[in-house]
């Protein structure tokens, strides 16, 4: 099993904007800028998909798999030979909000996904991070 987990605290921002932009999955690519399009249909809930497609790859299928509302999410990409879950959490500290990205991957062909695609997306997740807070922050200040 290969981890990669990212934490940072960030203040000035709310735990339910970042919920709600976590859980508008469609809107992914204003914050995540590597992304041509994210595509969900129905709600954002445990055994639903959504197609992902990175800028310059072919779009992969990606899968909920664990909820606890307003705290965290977990998501499936199945490959063939591995299996790659993205964890993102969200928790208020005495400093501020502490957001958390854990990566893992499984499975007999992990080190070649790791290669062809987790490392990648753990190098991006601080900028995807910071990205996401700014524009929490911005929906907050649009909103007063």
């Amino acid at each position: 099993m290969w981890t990669r987990s990212y934490s940072k605290i960030f203040d000035n921002v709310k735990r339910d904007t970042i919920w709600q932009l976590w859980t508008d999955v469609n809107n992914w690519p204003q914050w995540h800028g590597d992304l041509d399009y994210c595509k969900m249909e129905g709600p954002f809930a445990i055994g639903n998909h959504f197609m992902l497609k990175p800028k310059g790859v072919g779009p992969v299928k990606i899968t909920l798999t664990e909820i606890e509302k307003g705290r965290k999410f977990t998501d499936c990409t199945q490959f063939f030979g591995a299996k790659m879950y993205d964890t993102h959490e969200v928790e208020e500290t005495p400093k501020g909000l502490r957001l958390t990205n854990t990566l893992v991957v499984k499975g007999p062909l992990k080190l070649l996904w790791i290669k062809l695609v987790a490392q990648n997306v753990a190098d991006t997740v601080p900028q995807e991070m910071d990205a996401l807070v700014a524009l929490a922050r911005e929906k907050e200040k649009n909103v007063r």
